[in-house]
């Protein structure tokens, strides 16, 4: 039973709730089905497609049971799961998934928040009911076939000698820029870009730019009862775990790799999912670890499915361009999520929230606690609502636009007891001048890095029992911001100042206790800031 005390909004009040739920597990019969009675031959040359598709068909038949893969090398073209089917890969075994892109049908499937062509995933799952990937063994995508690759990724010889194994070569400014696996995965961008605007939903319309639709590696859409348990999934052509729209998702003591440079490598993508729990498991990857999502825009407003009522806890992620992230496709909304007792180890960003005009959707009731952080690259914590399918955190401007449906919304975030060792930036905070972040609370927070909190466009804001070091400017900078409390902040800024306000809208700044006295700690009031901003108690 997952419990927890959450604070829900009623209008413009917060009430107290508590929220229980349960993550269901399958329920799957005890018989096993052994693939190599079905004619398997794991020597990593023999085509096992068939071969999996007649004992799920057999085990599907039977009423259910558990697909045992032993030890070997089983090549494969993508596996079809069934309703009641367990997928048990035993030590030892390595089940890769053929390279020849025929093998994959075009389907109607997700990618990015938006409905989608794409080639039927590696392990594509439909409508189903109770399935299951457990065992220690090995899931391979043979994602290098499918992925481009950025010349600024690799070193000389690696591009040289990618360069020399086929494909070919996208060209800037006269530069080699991008390696692809075709000419038509090349063009394959701009095509189904156009085909998306023009809501072309014919499969066969896509058959030309089949090698730039590539899979996610697992795909799971609308099931329910879902546990991954075991197993390491690892080199997918884009995602690698993505539930969609699916309830009662378990994904624990799973390992999920990609190369670090690998484009669209992210680990786990749950989307509009509800009743989620994810467990120690560690990701290393080439794009985000760990993601919420719920859909694109329009259409993932209109979809309206938001994922709500998850759990993580008790993971690690070593690269990967955020650790935990929320964004930037949420436009049906997150909320009620709870993430404890993770680590994240040279990750790009650590906790990252990202968003941009355009998305809507609401983000809120959120509440992390028990971070642990080393060597992060970029921002420990971010919140960036300007993405523009960056790496980075973007920042904005202070130009408000007009709040419509489109105007994301992020409140309610709760933030305890984390700390880095090492980071460009130890918090910053870039809101929409016209929806700024709205009650963010941090407290416990131990951070050694670059620069300190730099917060713009928020409100109602505590920031307490925070201890940081700085190499750069000031301890705290807080621009535009509307209410904001700092309570025991411990650490003075390079440039000798405890806080710097700035920003003509800049109100309810709140200094208690020793953050009150400036002695030896300077506190910087810009020119613009109205008289009475700062509060002294």
């Amino acid at each position: 039973m997952n419990t927890y005390n959450s604070a829900i909004r009623a209008g413009e009040e917060l009430t107290s709730d508590k929220i229980s739920y349960d993550v269901s597990l399958p329920n799957i019969p005890a018989q096993d089905f052994l693939i190599t009675e079905f004619g398997a031959v794991g020597d990593g040359v023999t085509d096992n497609t068939e071969v999996f598709r007649l004992a799920i068909a057999a085990c599907s038949e039977a009423g259910g049971g558990r697909i045992v893969i032993p030890a070997g090398v089983w090549l494969t073209g993508p596996i079809i799961l069934r309703s009641r089917i367990e997928l048990h890969v035993q030590a030892g075994a390595l089940v890769t998934f053929s390279r020849d892109f025929d093998q994959y049908p075009l389907i109607a499937s997700t990618f990015e928040g938006w409905q989608a062509v794409r080639c039927q995933s590696p392990i594509d799952g439909d409508q189903l009911e109770d399935i299951a990937i457990t065992g220690e063994g090995v899931w391979d995508g043979n994602g290098e076939a499918w992925r481009p690759v950025k010349r600024s990724k690799l070193t000389a010889s690696q591009w040289k000698a990618l360069a020399a194994s086929g494909g070919v070569i996208e060209h800037t400014s006269g530069e080699e820029e991008i390696w692809w696996p075709s000419q038509s995965a090349l063009e394959g961008n701009a095509v189904a870009n156009r085909m998306h605007v023009e809501q072309v939903r014919d499969l066969s319309a896509y058959e030309g730019i089949r090698d730039f639709l590539r899979p996610n590696m697992v795909s799971l859409r609308r099931c329910k009862r879902v546990l991954l348990d075991g197993p390491t999934f690892q080199n997918s052509p884009a995602w690698n775990l993505h539930p969609w729209a699916s309830e009662h998702v378990t994904i624990r003591n799973v390992s999920v790799r990609n190369p670090w440079f690998s484009q669209n490598g992210d680990g786990l993508d749950i989307e509009s999912c509800r009743y989620v729990l994810v467990e120690n498991s560690v990701f290393d990857v080439g794009d985000d670890a760990i993601c919420m999502k719920s859909g694109k825009d329009a259409e993932g407003r209109e979809l309206g499915l938001p994922s709500e009522y998850v759990t993580i806890r008790g993971c690690t992620v070593y690269h990967g361009h955020g650790g935990f992230v929320i964004g930037s496709e949420m436009s049906g909304g997150v909320r009620h999520v709870r993430v404890s007792d993770c680590t994240f180890i040279g990750t790009d960003i650590g906790l990252r929230f990202k968003s941009a005009r355009g998305r809507g959707g609401v983000v809120e009731d959120i509440e992390i606690e028990r971070i642990y952080m080393k060597d992060i690259i970029m921002e420990a914590i971010s919140f960036s609502f300007f993405y523009a399918n960056q790496e980075g955190s973007a920042r904005g401007s202070d130009i408000a636009h007009e709040v419509t449906e489109e105007t994301p919304v992020f409140r309610d975030i709760r933030i305890k007891d984390v700390v880095c060792s090492g980071a460009d930036t130890a918090l910053l905070v870039s809101g929409l001048p016209e929806m700024p972040l709205d009650g963010l609370v941090i407290e416990g927070y131990r951070v050694s890095a670059q620069k300190g909190v730099q917060c713009s466009h928020a409100k109602h804001v505590r920031i307490a029992d925070l201890q940081l070091t700085v190499t750069e400017g000031s301890l705290i900078e807080l621009h535009q911001c509307k209410g904001a409390e700092l309570e025991g902040i411990e650490g003075t800024g390079a440039d000798g100042r405890l806080l710097r306000i700035t920003g003509h809208d800049t109100t309810g700044i709140v200094c208690r206790g020793e953050v009150a006295d400036t002695e030896g700690r300077q506190i910087s009031i810009g020119p613009n800031v109205r008289s009475g901003a700062l509060i002294r108690q």
